[in-house]
């Protein structure tokens, strides 16, 4: 067998290898909702709602607080953060953000009220619970599996989220454990006149009712940083529709 021929096979053998080891994007997607429970886990989840601390990353330094946050199907979410700024020389702090499934509304103490509009509405919109993963193609967005990235010492596919309307998403999932690392997103700030570029990592997994979920979140950008650590989740829950809308 002669030199050439001999490479031809190997570089065949080779291109086979990484066909057959190949992940399709719909594979990584549905490794990693079997690695958060599965469907069927999933599926029996109607509403949530958490409670924790949140830590405010500021020139002055930290500041801690409260934050709760509720979840409905298929798309309904309000949070709550409470934090002293009065070293600051802020005084209280109180958001309560609201999406109702369609429209949301923010009662800030710092910024103001308002309604929720552009990129922040869009990407309330596209979301869903219990996880956007279960019918992202329903809403019309469409995932790209590229390549791998290092996500600190982990190693994770990279899973690139377009919707019809809105931001674009990329998420990273561990390619071992299949869970998810961190979520990257650019928002357009109404409030600032500019764009900012919003990394989210989740950690610390805990087993809830069949399902796994992320007891700290920390969530950096050129704005604004912050920690949630989580200290208590509860699953089907009774909530008031009426607390997701707008207040009259």
């Amino acid at each position: 067998m002669n030199r050439t021929f001999r490479l031809v096979i190997v570089l065949l053998l080779v291109g086979l290898g990484r066909a057959a080891s190949a992940q399709t994007v719909d594979e990584v997607i549905e490794q990693s909702l079997t690695a958060i429970g599965g469907r069927a886990a999933l599926a029996k989840l109607k509403s949530r709602t958490t409670t924790g601390t949140i830590t405010l990353s500021t020139p002055g330094g930290d500041i801690a607080g409260t934050v709760e946050t509720f979840n409905t199907v298929p798309n309904k979410s309000r949070t709550v953060i409470k934090a002293d700024l009065t070293a600051l020389g802020a005084g209280m702090l109180v958001v309560d953000q609201r999406f109702d499934g369609t429209n949301g509304y923010i009662m800030d103490s710092l910024q103001g009220n308002r309604d929720m509009a552009g990129d922040q509405l869009a990407n309330a919109r596209n979301s869903s619970f219990p996880s956007p993963l279960l019918n992202y193609k329903n809403l019309g967005i469409s995932a790209k599996l590229g390549g791998k990235e290092k996500v600190g010492d982990r190693e994770a596919f990279v899973i690139t989220f377009e919707p019809t309307t809105g931001p674009v998403v990329r998420q990273y999932f561990d390619t071992e454990t299949h869970l998810p690392l961190k979520s990257v997103i650019s928002l357009e700030v109404p409030q600032l006149g500019t764009t900012v570029e919003q990394t989210t990592e989740v950690s610390d997994f805990r087993d809830v009712d069949g399902v796994k979920l992320p007891f700290r979140v920390r969530s950096t950008s050129a704005v604004q940083s912050f920690v949630i650590t989580l200290a208590k989740v509860e699953h089907n829950t009774t909530l008031d529709e009426t607390m997701f809308s707008k207040p009259k």
